[in-house]
């Protein structure tokens, strides 16, 4: 599919648009940030080991009755996709205790969520740092109305559902990690959308404890590619990679 106008570029990804007003051109960059921003860097390969990753999940997920917006790998690091207008909540599943919710409740990194999974949305907004709200907020001033946050949540219990054993399967264990959703242009399906990489969840292994994602890169832990691709093969070694 030909690329044609580039539409947007953030932080991870550069988005274009294609002949085709319902599909896009998602391209994965290997730039690399932290606290919002405020720490840059570059990882090198990150682009390709994403969006195969992504790729390969979100055909999992597909096969598993969860629709995305994945529709084929056009290259190592560009996948083609379903156009959507992104509903603006980061969605974060939480299965174990980590990063900003150990500091929010005191508990320590690692320990398990005994009425888990808890589900957290923020709202889509660098400038403002990303902030957790709540269902009020998110309905108070006109983000998401309820049936579309309650449809985000059920489908984010889904990909969970999906997820963790999936990773389990392959020595990792799923801590937590972000979702982002959209309503596609064409017919206004809610979608999943963004990525699923080590650049949004967190991954142990589940042997060891280590750290295999970009913890790594937030904390000056080193050897990050090295984890990336540790990840990206574990997970094409099970999923099989969708670019065959």
């Amino acid at each position: 599919m030909r690329r044609g106008a580039q539409l947007y570029e953030g932080k991870a990804k550069v988005v274009f648009a294609t002949p085709d007003p319902g599909l896009y051109v998602q391209l994965f960059k290997d730039d690399a940030t932290a606290f919002n921003g405020l720490k840059k860097g570059t990882i090198a390969g990150k682009g390709s080991v994403n969006c195969r990753m992504s790729a390969a999940l979100f055909g999992l997920l597909e096969g598993a009755g969860v629709r995305t917006h994945f529709v084929e790998l056009l290259s190592d690091r560009e996948m083609l996709i379903r156009a959507v207008r992104i509903v603006p909540l980061e969605v974060v599943i939480r299965n174990r205790v980590a990063g900003s919710l150990a500091k929010r409740v005191g508990r320590p990194e690692g320990e398990a969520i005994p009425r888990g999974p808890v589900i957290e949305l923020y709202y889509k907004d660098d400038a403002l740092g990303d902030p957790l709200l709540n269902r009020s907020h998110i309905e108070a001033f006109g983000i998401a109305d309820t049936p579309t946050v309650d449809e985000i949540e059920g489908k984010a219990r889904a990909v969970n559902g999906v997820l963790v054993p999936f990773f389990r399967s392959v020595g990792l264990d799923l801590v937590d990690y972000k979702l982002e959703f959209g309503r596609a242009l064409e017919g206004g399906e809610l979608l999943l959308a963004d990525e699923i990489s080590p650049d949004t969840c967190r991954l142990w292994d589940a042997a060891s404890g280590e750290r295999m994602d970009k913890d790594r890169f937030r904390r000056d832990l080193g050897g990050v590619e090295e984890a990336y691709q540790e990840v990206i093969g574990r997970v094409l070694g099970a999923a099989g990679s969708v670019a065959s």
